[in-house]
């Protein structure tokens, strides 16, 4: 079969899935596409450009689920509906890669296209809703670290030990707001919670800077959280 950059990509997706970011050599590539390393570099140069074309392949996924989901939205959705499908949409795109947190999350450091794209729509979003210029790149990186750092905790989650009653209840004794807490949301919803907890911040930080942000409705129908993570 031809070797291509894609299969390239393709290649070093899987090796980065299995060895990290510090593992990953194109020799590994190579030894995937059994074909010599040196082939490689006719069409990728060295490591940090592979890492860099295997970051944009999935800020470019997630740039174009959020295209299409911002595009469903009704006219009048606000700004923190608008944060939200591109949030929710960056991080189902993102789980379907093994490794694709840690590779998003050093994605701006290797100058990715697809995440700097990211980056910009979302701080384009923040800043038409009133959020000072000042402000914009905390805003902006607070959410896409959650993104990151919720996803990364997903795709590193070891299975819960079976523990018996007597465990249990020593358990709640010792933390029993902490397991009484534990199952109360699953993944979807948690996440969705939390992303709008900090639009809820912001929103309320936007009270003392008299923007448009500060003007949305304070909550949304608990309906519409339901439907959302059906």
């Amino acid at each position: 079969m031809k070797l291509t950059t894609d299969r390239i990509v393709d290649a070093g997706m899987a090796a980065f899935a299995e060895v990290g970011y510090q593992g990953l050599s194109m020799r590994q590539v190579a030894e995937r596409l059994d074909v010599h390393a040196g082939s490689l570099y006719y069409h990728v140069r060295n490591k940090s450009a592979l890492l860099r074309l295997m970051a944009d392949r999935v800020a470019r996924q997630a740039y174009d689920a959020g295209t299409e989901a911002l595009a469903a939205l009704p006219e009048e959705a606000d700004w923190r509906r608008r944060v939200e499908v591109q949030v929710v949409t960056l991080r189902e795109s993102i789980k379907r890669h093994a490794g694709g947190a840690i590779l998003l999350a050093g994605s701006p450091k290797v100058l990715s296209a697809g995440a700097l794209s990211l980056m910009e729509r979302l701080l384009r979003t923040l800043a038409d809703a009133g959020v000072p210029a000042e402000d914009l790149i905390v805003v902006a990186d607070t959410l896409l670290s959650h993104v990151t750092g919720f996803v990364l905790q997903e795709q590193s989650e070891s299975q819960t030990p079976a523990i018996g009653e007597q465990e249990l209840a020593d358990l709640r004794a010792r933390y029993p707001l902490t397991v009484a807490t534990a199952p109360i949301h699953d993944q979807d919803e948690r996440f969705l919670r939390s992303v709008r907890l900090i639009c809820a911040t912001v929103r309320a930080r936007c009270e003392g800077w008299g923007c448009e942000c500060a003007a949305v409705p304070r909550s949304m129908p608990e309906v519409e959280l339901r439907h959302e993570t059906e």
